[in-house]
Protein backbone atom coordinates (compact mmCIF):
# COMPACT_ATOMS: atom_id res chain seq x y z
CA UNK A 1 0.00 0.00 0.00
CA UNK A 2 1.19 3.32 -0.98
CA UNK A 3 1.66 5.89 2.10
CA UNK A 4 1.81 8.82 -0.40
CA UNK A 5 -1.39 9.70 0.66
CA UNK A 6 -3.33 12.68 -0.89
CA UNK A 7 -5.42 14.12 1.39
CA UNK A 8 -8.36 15.27 1.75
CA UNK A 9 -10.16 11.66 1.50
CA UNK A 10 -13.38 11.20 0.94
CA UNK A 11 -14.89 13.59 3.88
CA UNK A 12 -17.69 11.28 5.88
CA UNK A 13 -19.00 13.89 8.17
CA UNK A 14 -20.44 12.45 11.86
CA UNK A 15 -23.29 14.10 13.14
CA UNK A 16 -23.57 16.92 15.80
CA UNK A 17 -20.37 18.63 14.78
CA UNK A 18 -19.53 21.90 12.69
CA UNK A 19 -16.73 23.96 11.72
CA UNK A 20 -15.14 26.99 10.49
CA UNK A 21 -12.11 29.17 9.91
CA UNK A 22 -10.75 32.44 9.66
CA UNK A 23 -8.05 35.39 9.51
CA UNK A 24 -7.28 36.86 13.00
CA UNK A 25 -3.68 37.86 11.58
CA UNK A 26 -1.99 35.77 13.55
CA UNK A 27 0.33 34.53 10.49
CA UNK A 28 2.43 37.23 8.26
CA UNK A 29 1.27 35.14 5.31
CA UNK A 30 -2.24 36.60 6.09
CA UNK A 31 -3.91 32.77 5.53
CA UNK A 32 -6.42 31.45 7.80
CA UNK A 33 -5.37 30.91 10.81
CA UNK A 34 -8.33 30.31 13.51
CA UNK A 35 -10.20 27.46 13.23
CA UNK A 36 -13.51 26.09 15.12
CA UNK A 37 -15.08 22.71 15.81
CA UNK A 38 -18.04 23.09 17.79
CA UNK A 39 -20.11 19.96 19.03
CA UNK A 40 -23.84 21.62 18.74
CA UNK A 41 -24.83 19.51 21.78
CA UNK A 42 -21.76 19.44 23.27
CA UNK A 43 -19.83 15.80 23.56
CA UNK A 44 -17.83 13.53 25.67
CA UNK A 45 -13.85 13.84 25.67
CA UNK A 46 -10.76 12.00 25.78
CA UNK A 47 -7.68 13.00 25.30
CA UNK A 48 -3.60 12.43 25.38
CA UNK A 49 -1.06 14.68 25.02
CA UNK A 50 2.43 15.77 24.62
CA UNK A 51 5.10 14.10 27.14
CA UNK A 52 7.44 17.35 26.58
CA UNK A 53 8.00 18.33 29.97
CA UNK A 54 7.95 21.92 28.67
CA UNK A 55 4.54 22.20 28.31
CA UNK A 56 2.51 25.17 26.30
CA UNK A 57 -0.26 27.62 27.88
CA UNK A 58 -3.33 25.72 25.60
CA UNK A 59 -1.99 21.99 26.96
CA UNK A 60 -2.27 23.18 30.85
CA UNK A 61 -5.48 24.83 30.28
CA UNK A 62 -7.28 22.09 28.02
CA UNK A 63 -6.29 19.38 30.53
CA UNK A 64 -7.94 21.24 33.49
CA UNK A 65 -10.99 21.97 31.51
CA UNK A 66 -11.16 18.40 30.76
CA UNK A 67 -10.99 17.36 34.30
CA UNK A 68 -13.63 20.17 35.58
CA UNK A 69 -16.05 19.65 33.15
CA UNK A 70 -16.26 16.03 33.50
CA UNK A 71 -14.88 15.22 29.99
CA UNK A 72 -17.85 17.20 28.51
CA UNK A 73 -16.71 19.59 25.41
CA UNK A 74 -18.91 22.14 23.05
CA UNK A 75 -15.96 23.96 21.47
CA UNK A 76 -12.47 23.38 20.28
CA UNK A 77 -10.50 26.52 19.23
CA UNK A 78 -7.18 26.43 17.28
CA UNK A 79 -5.07 28.93 16.68
CA UNK A 80 -1.77 28.15 14.04
CA UNK A 81 1.21 30.96 13.74
CA UNK A 82 2.12 31.38 17.30
CA UNK A 83 2.34 27.87 20.19
CA UNK A 84 1.69 29.87 23.27
CA UNK A 85 4.54 28.32 24.84
CA UNK A 86 7.42 29.43 26.84
CA UNK A 87 5.04 32.60 27.49
CA UNK A 88 4.40 32.16 31.21
CA UNK A 89 1.70 33.23 33.48
CA UNK A 90 0.77 35.55 30.98
CA UNK A 91 0.05 32.98 28.30
CA UNK A 92 -1.89 31.00 30.04
CA UNK A 93 -3.89 34.31 31.36
CA UNK A 94 -4.79 34.69 27.59
CA UNK A 95 -5.51 31.51 26.66
CA UNK A 96 -8.12 31.67 29.61
CA UNK A 97 -9.17 34.12 28.04
CA UNK A 98 -10.20 32.80 24.87
CA UNK A 99 -12.05 30.04 26.00
CA UNK A 100 -13.98 32.48 28.70
CA UNK A 101 -14.75 34.96 25.67
CA UNK A 102 -15.80 31.92 23.55
CA UNK A 103 -17.88 29.99 26.39
CA UNK A 104 -19.76 32.86 26.61
CA UNK A 105 -20.76 33.51 23.36
CA UNK A 106 -21.84 29.62 23.10
CA UNK A 107 -23.28 29.77 26.51
CA UNK A 108 -21.28 27.48 28.26
CA UNK A 109 -18.56 27.88 30.68
CA UNK A 110 -15.05 28.27 30.17
CA UNK A 111 -14.22 24.71 31.02
CA UNK A 112 -16.36 23.34 28.03
CA UNK A 113 -13.96 25.26 25.24
CA UNK A 114 -11.01 23.16 24.49
CA UNK A 115 -7.97 25.23 23.49
CA UNK A 116 -4.87 24.25 21.06
CA UNK A 117 -2.11 26.11 19.73
CA UNK A 118 0.85 25.92 16.90
CA UNK A 119 3.44 28.08 15.35
CA UNK A 120 6.54 29.32 16.71
CA UNK A 121 7.64 28.73 20.48
CA UNK A 122 8.14 31.99 22.82
CA UNK A 123 6.32 34.70 20.91
CA UNK A 124 3.66 36.49 22.52
CA UNK A 125 0.36 35.25 22.26
CA UNK A 126 -2.51 37.60 20.46
CA UNK A 127 -5.43 36.98 22.77
CA UNK A 128 -6.81 40.23 21.29
CA UNK A 129 -6.61 39.19 17.79
CA UNK A 130 -8.37 35.96 18.53
CA UNK A 131 -10.90 37.49 20.70
CA UNK A 132 -12.09 40.10 18.33
CA UNK A 133 -12.74 37.18 15.74
CA UNK A 134 -15.04 34.89 17.98
CA UNK A 135 -18.06 36.09 16.85
CA UNK A 136 -17.23 36.40 12.86
CA UNK A 137 -15.42 32.43 13.47
CA UNK A 138 -18.98 31.39 15.48
CA UNK A 139 -21.06 32.42 12.60
CA UNK A 140 -19.00 31.36 9.85
CA UNK A 141 -19.70 27.54 11.27
CA UNK A 142 -20.98 24.57 8.37
CA UNK A 143 -22.00 21.38 8.86
CA UNK A 144 -20.29 20.59 5.76
CA UNK A 145 -17.28 19.40 3.56
CA UNK A 146 -16.27 22.72 3.22
CA UNK A 147 -15.97 23.70 7.03
CA UNK A 148 -13.88 20.69 7.21
CA UNK A 149 -11.52 21.74 4.65
CA UNK A 150 -11.72 25.40 6.20
CA UNK A 151 -10.86 24.07 9.30
CA UNK A 152 -7.60 21.74 8.26
CA UNK A 153 -6.82 24.38 6.17
CA UNK A 154 -6.64 26.68 9.26
CA UNK A 155 -4.81 24.48 11.15
CA UNK A 156 -1.62 24.13 9.09
CA UNK A 157 1.68 25.73 9.46
CA UNK A 158 5.02 24.34 7.72
CA UNK A 159 2.53 21.52 5.89
CA UNK A 160 2.16 22.12 1.89
CA UNK A 161 -1.64 19.86 2.34
CA UNK A 162 -4.50 19.27 4.79
CA UNK A 163 -4.65 15.51 6.47
CA UNK A 164 -8.11 14.60 7.16
CA UNK A 165 -9.50 10.67 6.93
CA UNK A 166 -12.79 9.24 7.88
CA UNK A 167 -14.55 6.08 8.67
CA UNK A 168 -18.32 4.95 8.63
CA UNK A 169 -19.72 1.31 9.65
CA UNK A 170 -23.06 0.27 10.21
CA UNK A 171 -24.39 -0.79 14.16
CA UNK A 172 -27.75 -3.04 13.01
CA UNK A 173 -29.42 -0.20 11.00
CA UNK A 174 -27.66 2.73 12.61
CA UNK A 175 -24.44 4.07 11.15
CA UNK A 176 -21.28 5.25 12.95
CA UNK A 177 -19.24 7.80 11.77
CA UNK A 178 -15.33 8.89 12.91
CA UNK A 179 -13.59 11.83 11.37
CA UNK A 180 -10.07 12.91 11.92
CA UNK A 181 -8.35 15.93 11.27
CA UNK A 182 -4.32 16.49 11.99
CA UNK A 183 -1.50 18.64 11.28
CA UNK A 184 2.23 18.24 11.53
CA UNK A 185 5.12 18.41 9.01
CA UNK A 186 8.07 18.46 11.38
CA UNK A 187 9.17 18.39 15.21
CA UNK A 188 7.22 14.89 14.96
CA UNK A 189 8.12 12.20 17.02
CA UNK A 190 4.95 11.04 19.14
CA UNK A 191 5.31 10.41 22.67
CA UNK A 192 1.54 11.12 22.87
CA UNK A 193 1.57 13.45 20.67
CA UNK A 194 3.70 14.76 18.59
CA UNK A 195 1.13 17.18 16.48
CA UNK A 196 -2.53 17.79 16.77
CA UNK A 197 -4.93 15.39 16.29
CA UNK A 198 -8.88 15.84 16.40
CA UNK A 199 -11.16 12.71 16.30
CA UNK A 200 -14.98 13.49 15.96
CA UNK A 201 -17.38 11.01 16.09
CA UNK A 202 -21.06 10.39 16.54
CA UNK A 203 -20.93 7.55 18.52
CA UNK A 204 -22.44 7.64 22.24
CA UNK A 205 -19.93 6.81 24.95
CA UNK A 206 -18.52 8.35 28.64
CA UNK A 207 -15.01 10.18 28.27
CA UNK A 208 -13.87 6.79 30.94
CA UNK A 209 -14.99 4.68 27.92
CA UNK A 210 -13.15 6.61 24.98
CA UNK A 211 -10.10 6.75 27.11
CA UNK A 212 -8.63 3.35 26.42
CA UNK A 213 -9.68 3.15 22.87
CA UNK A 214 -8.04 6.53 21.82
CA UNK A 215 -4.77 5.04 22.96
CA UNK A 216 -5.07 1.57 21.30
CA UNK A 217 -5.70 3.77 18.40
CA UNK A 218 -2.80 5.83 18.78
CA UNK A 219 -0.20 3.12 19.52
CA UNK A 220 0.26 1.48 16.36
CA UNK A 221 -0.07 4.34 14.71
CA UNK A 222 0.57 8.24 15.41
CA UNK A 223 3.05 6.85 18.34
CA UNK A 224 4.77 4.42 15.61
CA UNK A 225 6.23 7.13 13.85
CA UNK A 226 8.89 10.18 13.25
CA UNK A 227 9.99 12.72 10.91
CA UNK A 228 12.79 14.21 13.10
CA UNK A 229 12.92 13.04 16.43
CA UNK A 230 11.91 15.83 18.29
CA UNK A 231 9.02 15.93 20.91
CA UNK A 232 6.60 18.79 20.82
CA UNK A 233 5.48 20.85 23.36
CA UNK A 234 1.95 21.76 22.26
CA UNK A 235 0.97 18.27 20.93
CA UNK A 236 -2.38 16.62 21.73
CA UNK A 237 -5.07 14.11 20.32
CA UNK A 238 -8.33 15.14 21.10
CA UNK A 239 -11.36 12.51 20.62
CA UNK A 240 -14.97 14.14 20.45
CA UNK A 241 -18.30 11.98 20.57
CA UNK A 242 -21.64 13.92 20.07
CA UNK A 243 -24.06 10.33 20.71
CA UNK A 244 -25.65 11.86 17.47
CA UNK A 245 -26.37 8.02 16.01
CA UNK A 246 -28.02 6.93 18.34
CA UNK A 247 -24.91 4.12 18.78
CA UNK A 248 -23.37 3.49 22.39
CA UNK A 249 -19.74 2.10 22.18
CA UNK A 250 -20.97 -0.45 24.72
CA UNK A 251 -23.64 -1.74 23.17
CA UNK A 252 -23.36 -5.48 21.74
CA UNK A 253 -20.40 -6.29 18.84
CA UNK A 254 -20.23 -2.03 18.41
CA UNK A 255 -17.00 -1.84 20.30
CA UNK A 256 -14.60 -3.85 18.12
CA UNK A 257 -15.90 -1.87 15.05
CA UNK A 258 -15.38 1.52 16.45
CA UNK A 259 -11.57 0.64 17.82
CA UNK A 260 -11.21 -0.81 14.14
CA UNK A 261 -12.63 2.85 12.55
CA UNK A 262 -10.97 4.57 14.57
CA UNK A 263 -7.62 2.93 14.09
CA UNK A 264 -8.23 3.35 10.69
CA UNK A 265 -8.46 6.64 10.82
CA UNK A 266 -5.26 6.92 13.21
CA UNK A 267 -3.64 5.17 10.84
CA UNK A 268 -4.21 7.52 7.94
CA UNK A 269 -3.63 10.37 9.69
CA UNK A 270 -0.16 8.99 10.39
CA UNK A 271 0.64 8.28 6.93
CA UNK A 272 -0.03 11.53 5.26
CA UNK A 273 1.67 13.14 8.50
CA UNK A 274 5.12 11.26 7.07
CA UNK A 275 4.64 11.32 3.49
CA UNK A 276 4.04 15.56 4.07
CA UNK A 277 7.08 15.40 6.16
CA UNK A 278 9.76 18.75 6.06
CA UNK A 279 12.37 18.12 3.20
CA UNK A 280 10.70 14.59 2.59
CA UNK A 281 12.11 12.90 -0.18
CA UNK A 282 11.69 9.45 1.13
CA UNK A 283 9.05 7.83 3.30
CA UNK A 284 11.03 4.11 5.05
CA UNK A 285 8.03 1.40 6.59
CA UNK A 286 10.76 -0.05 9.24
CA UNK A 287 10.52 -3.24 10.37
CA UNK A 288 11.39 -4.49 13.74
CA UNK A 289 10.99 -8.45 14.23
CA UNK A 290 11.74 -11.06 16.59
CA UNK A 291 12.15 -8.73 19.22
CA UNK A 292 11.53 -10.08 23.37
CA UNK A 293 8.85 -7.47 23.77
CA UNK A 294 6.62 -4.76 21.67
CA UNK A 295 8.84 -2.41 23.99
CA UNK A 296 11.96 -3.50 22.81
CA UNK A 297 11.11 -3.52 19.39
CA UNK A 298 9.80 0.29 19.48
CA UNK A 299 12.89 1.01 21.50
CA UNK A 300 14.68 -0.68 18.60
CA UNK A 301 12.78 1.19 15.58
CA UNK A 302 13.20 4.30 17.17
CA UNK A 303 16.85 4.64 17.57
CA UNK A 304 17.31 3.82 13.83
CA UNK A 305 14.97 6.16 12.96
CA UNK A 306 16.47 9.18 14.74
CA UNK A 307 20.05 8.16 13.55
CA UNK A 308 21.31 11.35 11.79
CA UNK A 309 23.75 8.79 9.66
CA UNK A 310 21.04 6.17 8.80
CA UNK A 311 18.56 9.42 7.55
CA UNK A 312 21.23 10.80 5.41
CA UNK A 313 21.99 7.94 3.74
CA UNK A 314 18.45 7.12 3.14
CA UNK A 315 18.52 10.65 1.16
CA UNK A 316 21.13 9.37 -0.67
CA UNK A 317 19.71 6.21 -1.70
CA UNK A 318 22.92 5.21 0.22
CA UNK A 319 22.37 1.18 1.10
CA UNK A 320 25.17 1.58 3.84
CA UNK A 321 23.32 -0.95 6.27
CA UNK A 322 26.36 -0.92 8.52
CA UNK A 323 24.74 2.50 9.93
CA UNK A 324 21.66 0.24 10.47
CA UNK A 325 23.69 -2.13 12.66
CA UNK A 326 25.49 0.92 14.63
CA UNK A 327 22.39 2.29 15.43
CA UNK A 328 20.64 -1.61 16.65
CA UNK A 329 23.73 -1.99 18.75
CA UNK A 330 23.25 1.63 20.51
CA UNK A 331 19.81 1.21 21.25
CA UNK A 332 20.10 -0.19 24.72
CA UNK A 333 18.40 -3.19 24.18
CA UNK A 334 20.72 -6.26 24.93
CA UNK A 335 20.88 -7.63 21.16
CA UNK A 336 23.34 -10.46 20.02
CA UNK A 337 24.68 -8.67 17.26
CA UNK A 338 25.34 -11.98 15.33
CA UNK A 339 21.86 -12.80 15.30
CA UNK A 340 20.86 -9.81 13.79
CA UNK A 341 19.87 -10.11 10.22
CA UNK A 342 18.86 -6.84 7.59
CA UNK A 343 16.38 -6.23 4.62
CA UNK A 344 16.48 -3.51 2.06
CA UNK A 345 13.46 -4.46 0.11
CA UNK A 346 13.76 -7.83 -0.46
CA UNK A 347 16.97 -8.73 -0.23
CA UNK A 348 19.13 -9.33 2.51
CA UNK A 349 22.47 -7.03 3.31
CA UNK A 350 23.20 -8.37 6.47
CA UNK A 351 23.29 -12.21 8.02
CA UNK A 352 24.24 -12.53 11.26
CA UNK A 353 25.50 -9.16 11.97
CA UNK A 354 27.97 -9.46 9.49
CA UNK A 355 27.83 -8.42 5.07
CA UNK A 356 26.36 -10.65 3.14
CA UNK A 357 26.38 -10.86 -1.13
CA UNK A 358 23.69 -8.37 -2.23
CA UNK A 359 22.89 -6.88 -5.66
CA UNK A 360 24.18 -3.10 -4.50
CA UNK A 361 22.50 -1.18 -7.21
CA UNK A 362 19.29 -2.96 -6.76
CA UNK A 363 19.25 -1.85 -3.38
CA UNK A 364 19.96 1.52 -4.04
CA UNK A 365 17.37 1.64 -7.25
CA UNK A 366 15.18 0.21 -4.04
CA UNK A 367 15.98 2.99 -2.00
CA UNK A 368 15.93 6.00 -4.41
CA UNK A 369 12.11 4.72 -4.57
CA UNK A 370 9.83 7.70 -2.84
CA UNK A 371 8.83 5.15 -0.44
CA UNK A 372 11.00 1.64 0.58
CA UNK A 373 10.44 -0.85 3.33
CA UNK A 374 13.78 -1.84 5.26
CA UNK A 375 13.74 -4.89 7.92
CA UNK A 376 15.59 -5.56 10.87
CA UNK A 377 15.33 -9.15 12.29
CA UNK A 378 16.49 -9.21 16.29
CA UNK A 379 16.60 -13.12 16.59
CA UNK A 380 15.41 -12.51 20.05
CA UNK A 381 11.94 -12.96 20.22
CA UNK A 382 8.56 -13.25 18.46
CA UNK A 383 7.23 -9.27 18.84
CA UNK A 384 7.51 -7.38 16.30
CA UNK A 385 6.38 -3.20 15.12
CA UNK A 386 5.86 -1.61 12.01
CA UNK A 387 7.59 2.02 12.23
CA UNK A 388 6.75 5.06 9.95
CA UNK A 389 10.13 7.14 9.57
CA UNK A 390 11.49 9.11 6.55
CA UNK A 391 15.06 10.82 5.24
CA UNK A 392 16.92 13.68 5.85
CA UNK A 393 17.06 16.56 3.71
CA UNK A 394 18.84 19.72 3.03
CA UNK A 395 15.16 21.12 2.54
CA UNK A 396 14.47 20.21 5.88
CA UNK A 397 17.48 22.21 7.29
CA UNK A 398 16.39 24.96 4.92
CA UNK A 399 13.11 25.07 6.49
CA UNK A 400 13.94 25.01 10.07
CA UNK A 401 16.78 27.16 9.51
CA UNK A 402 14.76 29.66 8.29
CA UNK A 403 11.45 28.71 10.42
CA UNK A 404 11.22 32.18 12.73
CA UNK A 405 12.38 34.30 10.45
Amino acid sequence: MSLLRRSPEKIRLPKGFSFSAVTAGIKVSGRPDLALAEATDGATAAALFTTNRVVAAPVEVGRTALLSSGGRIRAVIVNSGNANCATGREGIRACERVCNDAGKLFGVTSAEVFPSSTGIIGVRFPADKICAKLPELISARLASEHGVLAFAHAIMTTDTRPKIASMRFHAGSKQVTILGIAKGAGMIHPQMATMLVYLFTDIGASSRELQPVLRGACEDSLNSMSIDGDTSTNDTALLLASGASGVRLKDAGTSKKFASALGAVCQSLAEQIISDGEGVQHVVRLFVEEARSKEEALQVARTIAHSMLVKTAWAGADPNWGRILAAVGRSGVPVDPSRVQIFIGSQKVCQNGAGCAFNEKRAHRTLAKPECDIRVRLGRGRQAVRFLTTDLTAEYVRINADYST
